[in-house]
């Protein structure tokens, strides 16, 4: 019996080493050569949403005029009490690159300080929100996906220090019907710091009640919130997946 199985596991080995290693090397298709970006600049292969000159990649979402956030002269731009804005194009799976920033000056408590929000196709939010000694509920916090993931930690900075999120987002997949066939899912990286490790969508972000299915009749847009708060952006570009 033993020699028997002593048989069965060397055999497959013995066969293996007759197997020419050409048989399982793949040449083809060849990646696409791209020019990869340093910690200021995104790589070749971007679309640059907002390098820090002008908003006319984005309109207001409540008036589908022009955006018109403050630009700063630091190159960045500031929410503006006007309902928040969004892409002109739409957009499936990408991956994004955004750097944001909470006042230096502490206002508010809980979901009041600093709050705004990054929505992928005006759907599912990753929450943005001054989470550096402030308590609030865990699934709503910097770098959430909001009230659905608690982060895995929390990476927050000082108020007033630039942040950054890195984010995998990989749609879900809906018939024309509306009927979702597929949850997406998140992977975030906050400040370098994995905190969503590809995580399911459970539905679309709502403040009340349980994640629902998005109406497919929504643009994909990249929506960045208005909550009130004086939020900073810059350097924000995605690759689309």
């Amino acid at each position: 019996m033993k020699y028997f199985f002593f048989l069965l596991v060397t055999l497959p080995l013995l066969a293996q080493k007759k197997i020419k290693p050409e048989l399982t090397e793949l040449w083809e298709p060849v990646p696409q050569v791209i020019k990869p970006g340093n910690h200021s600049t995104p790589p070749s292969d971007a679309i640059v949403l907002f390098d820090g000159t002008d908003l006319s990649k984005w309109i207001n979402t409540s008036s589908g005029q022009a955006a018109d956030w403050v630009i700063n002269s630091d190159g960045s731009m500031t929410v503006k009490r006007d309902g928040g804005i969004e892409t002109k194009e739409e957009f499936g799976s990408v991956q994004l690159h955004i750097e944001w920033s909470t006042p230096k000056e502490i206002k508010g408590e809980g979901q009041g300080r600093g709050n705004s929000g990054v929505y992928f196709q005006k759907s599912y939010e990753i929450q943005v929100l001054d989470s550096y000694n402030n308590i609030t509920y865990s699934n709503g916090q910097a770098a959430s996906v909001y009230k659905q993931s608690i982060p895995l930690v929390n990476a927050s900075r000082p108020p007033g220090e630039w942040q950054t999120y890195d984010i995998i987002f990989n749609e879900p997949n809906y018939n024309n019907k509306g009927n979702r066939l597929k949850k997406g899912s998140f992977t975030v990286f906050h400040n370098g710091v994995l905190v969503q490790n590809n995580v399911e969508i459970q539905g679309t972000t709502v403040y009340r009640g349980l994640p629902q299915l998005r109406d497919i009749k929504t643009p994909k847009r990249l929506y960045l919130q208005d909550h009130g708060n004086p939020v900073s952006y810059r350097n924000i570009w995605l690759r689309e997946l």
